[in-house]
């Protein structure tokens, strides 16, 4: 009986084995890319993590961006020291990997966003080098009520580039850029595209309650798809972050969500929130590979002291046009 025992928890043993599937990798902030066949993930981290990949289960860790912090971003936000660079934003144009980042001093808008560019994403390449470009924009305590914080570049139709980010305060930012994308293309085109309502009793030093970040644009069929992070991140079980989304026919808007309201007056329809599982999750961005949209974000993982995690969900659309999570 105790070698039937034995057996049966061997034969358990194995077919849990079998069922595996690869760990998910500690992430915050995901943005991906695919060069050649390998994904790149790219996220907050010491110098900016990278991973690679050949399936998008399996990551490899790579060496991060910068070995050190950039000079100018020490110089420029007081209370950066360069350990942990926040909320990258990967692209390819004309031959160039462009890549956004954000320095800060947390729950300040002390910040600015840099750029850095490569002809390669791949390591081992002769051409591999990162080129850091500096500062593209700042925000100023007392100056700006918005967060140079999560940038993300898209590209209308024209191929004209635009800059969207912000974090709190009065929200979402668009701006259009230079064609290198190192600064704000002149005279310049500022635009608020999406916000939540804050409490004007609130000294413009603090964030705020209007609680919305993370903004990622996503051109399909015709709309430009605004994906945004509503409610707060990075408090582990407490993590109430969820995404939502609005869409426009212009780059520049007016967004609007399911119901005809718009994202700059607090409107936006529900894509993900937290369940049983994962405390709460965003952050996110959208992507193509191989004819399916991927909605690529982080969570933080309930049985896992909420621990953020990177995760990768099929993008369906329904009859409407709007985009529907396929679990």
């Amino acid at each position: 009986m105790q070698k039937l025992f034995f057996f049966v928890l061997l034969l358990l043993g194995l077919h849990a084995q079998a069922q595996n599937t690869p760990p998910l990798i500690s992430a915050h902030d995901p943005v991906m890319i695919r060069q050649n066949g390998t994904y790149y993930m790219f996220c907050t981290g010491r110098g900016i993590a990278v991973w690679s990949s050949q399936d998008k289960k399996n990551w490899k860790a790579e060496k991060p961006v910068f070995a050190t912090a950039p000079g100018w971003a020490v110089q420029a936000v007081p209370g950066f020291r360069g350990n942990h660079i926040w909320a990258p934003d990967i692209s390819l144009h004309n031959g160039v990997y462009s890549l956004f980042y954000s320095v800060s001093a947390f729950g300040k808008n002390t910040s600015c966003i840099g750029l850095a560019t490569n002809k390669t994403l791949d390591p081992s390449s002769p051409d591999f080098k990162w080129v850091d470009h500096g500062k593209v924009v700042q925000s100023v305590p007392g100056r700006d009520m918005w967060n140079a914080i999560d940038p993300n570049l898209v590209r209308d139709q024209a191929g004209t580039p635009w800059m969207t980010f912000g974090s709190f305060w009065d929200g979402i930012k668009l701006v259009q850029l230079r064609p290198d994308l190192t600064a704000p293309a002149e005279p310049q085109h500022w635009r608020t595209i999406a916000s939540r309502p804050r409490d004007p009793k609130l000294t413009d030093s603090l964030p705020g309650d209007g609680a919305i970040e993370g903004p990622f644009i996503f051109r399909k069929e015709g709309y430009y798809y605004l994906f945004v992070s509503f409610d707060y991140c990075c408090r582990g079980p407490k993590s109430t972050y969820k995404i939502m989304v609005g869409r426009s026919k212009n780059v520049t808007g007016p967004y609007v969500d399911r119901e005809g309201k718009s994202l700059e007056q607090g409107g936006g329809t529900q894509v993900l929130a937290g369940d049983d599982k994962w405390y709460g999750l965003g952050h996110n961005s959208v992507y193509t590979f191989d004819n399916a949209d991927y909605l690529v974000f982080h969570a933080y993982d309930a049985s896992d002291q909420g621990r953020p995690k990177l995760r990768m969900e099929k993008l369906g659309w329904d009859a409407q046009g709007w985009p529907q999570v396929q679990l």
